[in-house]
């Protein structure tokens, strides 16, 4: 029995599919049944019923993929407390982010990272929130960037303030003001991210901000990709809200759209940093955020006008 046969077995119950397992893990399909196989045979128990799909742990299977479980992050915990000691940070350090923020930021600061750092392994994994919370509850993620509120459970590091930009097709009548108010958007269908995605209650929460009246308008476009929805805007189909990051490379106006800013205060979201173990890992966690910080475009850095959207 091995830690590799272990972490194969909790990755099938994970994804309940071998194929998608293997990918997940970069290893080939062949390799991952030939090892849960041996493992079976060495235990002689059947982990898992192949009979049904997606397949399904069997019972004994489930008792045995818990404890797995258990000894996997035990042994994960013996690998970070040496990984920490001394001057030089190393070992792996995996990231769980959400896809409103990854292609944005992680650019910005990762060549930084890299270099200053060069003996930690990075590893990054989009996830929607709930799922990069669940995989921090179950040590699968080391750290979370997030733009929400966590629970007393995890622990938490501000990295800075993203204000939210309007993005308005250029025929558009807001096209034609210096900057937009929240009241500009009560009368918008607005292109919104599918459900699960905090930015999507977000730019709901700043239409019905300190306002009694709620968007009236039906709104019914949605995507999964925040640059799906920049490229209907520029087909001239009406407005949707924009983090400041997606749009840094952007002129005030492009490509038929037009990047519009908010008057004060400017809605704007908390872009955290979270953990689930206080101790753990501590000066590397301590040290990627403070290459992220020293990363962020300078007007990022001091927002005291801002309104923030939780």
């Amino acid at each position: 029995m091995t830690l590799t046969q272990l972490s194969y077995i909790v990755a099938v119950d994970k994804h309940r599919h071998f194929a998608t397992a293997a990918q997940k893990i970069y290893i080939t399909q062949p390799t991952l049944s030939m090892q849960i196989q041996k493992l079976e045979d060495e235990l002689g128990v059947l982990i898992f019923d192949r009979s049904k799909t997606p397949v399904v742990p069997t019972a004994m299977g489930e008792e045995i993929i818990e404890q797995a479980k258990l000894i996997l992050s035990g042994a994960k915990h013996i690998e970070d407390m040496v990984a920490v000691q001394g001057d030089n940070l190393r070992g792996t350090f995996r990231v769980g982010i959400i896809p409103t923020i990854a292609p944005y930021l992680v650019p910005l600061f990762l060549k930084s990272f890299v270099d200053t750092y060069p003996e930690v392994e990075l590893i990054f994994e989009e996830a929607l929130t709930a799922e990069v919370l669940k995989g921090l509850n179950e040590d699968y993620f080391d750290v979370g960037i997030i733009a929400t509120p966590t629970d007393k459970h995890m622990y938490e590091k501000d990295l800075f303030l993203e204000p939210f930009l309007g993005y308005v097709s250029a025929d558009h009548e807001l096209a034609k003001k210096d900057k937009l108010c929240i009241d500009d958007l009560y009368k918008e269908d607005l292109w919104l991210l599918n459900e699960g995605h905090c930015f999507r209650d977000q730019t709901i929460k700043i239409c019905k901000q300190n306002n009694e009246k709620l968007n009236k308008a039906p709104i019914i476009f949605e995507s999964g990709n925040l640059e799906t929805l920049k490229r209907l805007v520029e087909q001239n189909f009406g407005i949707t809200l924009m983090p400041y990051l997606a749009m840094n490379d952007y002129d005030t106006r492009c490509a038929n759209g037009v990047v519009k800013q908010f008057e004060d205060p400017i809605p704007s979201r908390k872009i955290r940093l979270v953990y689930s173990r206080e101790f753990l890992k501590k000066n590397l966690i301590e040290a990627f955020a403070d290459i992220i910080k020293s990363s962020i475009p300078e007007e990022l850095e001091s927002q005291d006008e801002a309104m923030v959207i939780e």
